[in-house]
C-alpha cells in the first residue's frame, strides 16, 4: 500500500489519444504523481509536445514503444489503448504492477456476453475474472484491493450514478427504464474516421448504435448488481456537435409508495459524502457546460407529466468523470491516497 502522498510512479499506455492527454493534464496537478513513461507506437520517439502543444511545458517523457519501456519502473499503469488491444498487453504485465484500463476490454464479466457485444472471444479470461468494475462511488472497497480495475464507460457512468441508489432502495421499477443520452464527439476517440469529420457532424445531431450500443450490456450488468432482478433498459446514444460532455435524460416509473421527495432524499443521502457526484435541488437544469473540464457528475430530479413517472438529468464531462478523471479517482482508491487527489479542478465556464 502506497502511503498518503508518497510518490506514485505512473506509466501510460496509449498516451496519444484524448484520454491519454486528459490523464496527463489532470495528473499535472496531482501531488503524488510521477510520470515515468508514455507509449504511442506510431509516434514513438517524438516529444509529447509535438502531439499536444498544451502539454509541452510539463517536462514529460517522450513517447516510446511498449517494448522499450521499463515496466518495473512503475507502480501503476493506465491503459488507454483501443478496445480489443488491452487484453494481451495487460496479461503480459508483471503482477506487481497495478492497472486501470480505460478501454472496454475488462468491463463485462460474462465472457459469452463480451463475445456477443464485441464480436470476438475474450483473450484473457483469467484476468477478466479478477477485474473489478471501476464505478468509484459504488465499488470503492473492491477497487481498493484490486490489481486490475475496468474503468466504466462515459455513458454508463452518467446512467448508473443516478439509478443505482434508487434501484437499491426499491424506489423505482426495474422494468421500463429509458436512458436517452447525448455525447460530444471526443467520445468517439481521436482516430481519423469519415463519420467524425467536421462536415459530417456539424450543424445537426443524430442517434447511433440504436439498440446495439456496447454500453447497453454494461449498464445492465452494473444495475443488476444493485437491483432485485436482472435489469434490461432502453438505451439510445446520440452524437452532438460539441467537443466534450454528456447529458443523459432518464425516465423511470416510481415503485408503489415512492414519490418525488423520497427519490430526492435517497439520492442526497447516497452521495452526501461523495466528492464528485452532486445532487442539485429538485427541478434543476444541469448542463454540460456546468461540468466541463471537471470530475463532477451533476444530478437533478424532475416530475413527469405522466403520473408515477420521474425524469432524472445527469451531466458529466465524458473525458474526465467519464474517463481520465474517474481513472485517477480509482488510482487514488487503489493506492490509499485521498480519493479526490489531483481532481479538484472546478469546471471551465463559459
Amino acid at each position: 500500500m502506497v502511503r498518503v502522498m508518497e510518490r506514485v510512479r505512473i506509466g501510460i499506455l496509449g498516451a496519444s489519444g484524448y484520454t491519454g492527454a486528459e490523464l496527463l493534464r489532470l495528473l499535472a496537478g496531482h501531488p503524488a504523481a510521477e510520470i515515468r513513461w508514455l507509449t504511442a507506437d506510431r509516434n514513438a520517439g517524438q516529444p509529447l509536445g509535438a502531439l499536444f502543444p498544451h502539454l509541452a511545458h510539463q517536462g514529460l517523457p517522450s513517447l516510446e514503444k511498449l517494448e522499450d519501456v521499463d515496466i518495473d519502473a512503475v507502480d501503476i499503469v493506465f491503459c488507454c489503448l483501443p478496445h480489443g488491444l488491452t487484453q494481451a498487453v495487460v496479461e503480459s504485465l508483471p503482477d506487481s504492477v497495478r492497472v486501470v484500463d480505460l478501454s472496454a476490454d475488462f468491463r463485462l464479466r460474462d465472457l459469452d456476453l463480451y463475445e456477443a457485444t464485441y464480436g470476438k472471444p475474450h483473450e484473457a479470461p483469467a484476468l477478466q475474472a479478477e477485474a473489478v468494475y471501476g464505478l468509484s462511488e459504488h465499488y470503492g472497497r473492491a477497487i481498493a484491493k484490486a490489481r486490475l480495475v475496468a474503468n466504466p464507460g462515459c455513458y454508463t457512468t452518467a446512467a448508473e450514478l443516478p439509478l443505482i441508489p434508487l434501484l437499491e432502495a426499491g424506489l423505482i421499477e426495474e422494468q421500463g427504464i429509458i436512458i436517452d443520452a447525448k455525447s460530444g464527439i471526443t467520445g468517439a476517440g481521436r482516430a481519423a474516421k469519415e463519420a467524425n469529420l467536421f462536415g459530417e457532424v456539424s450543424e445537426g445531431f443524430h442517434a447511433y448504435g440504436v439498440a446495439t450500443h456496447r454500453h447497453g450490456p454494461e449498464i445492465e450488468q452494473c444495475l443488476s448488481d444493485f437491483s432485485k432482478a436482472p435489469m434490461r433498459v432502453t438505451f439510445t446514444p446520440h452524437l452532438v456537435p460539441m467537443n466534450r460532455g454528456i447529458l443523459a435524460t432518464i425516465y423511470a416509473r416510481l415503485s408503489a409508495g415512492a414519490d418525488l421527495e423520497t427519490v430526492q432524499a435517497r439520492l442526497q443521502a447516497a452521495y452526501a459524502e461523495a466528492p464528485f457526484a452532486k445532487v442539485l435541488p429538485l427541478k434543476s437544469s444541469p448542463a454540460t457546460r456546468h461540468v466541463r473540464g471537471s470530475n463532477l457528475c451533476l444530478l437533478a430530479v424532475h416530475p413527469s407529466r405522466i403520473e408515477g413517472e420521474i425524469i432524472i438529468l445527469s451531466v458529466l464531462d465524458n473525458l474526465v468523470k467519464g474517463a481520465a478523471g474517474q481513472a485517477i479517482q480509482n488510482m487514488n482508491l487503489m493506492l490509499g491516497l485521498p480519493e479526490a487527489s489531483g481532481l479538484g479542478q472546478p469546471p471551465i465556464f463559459p
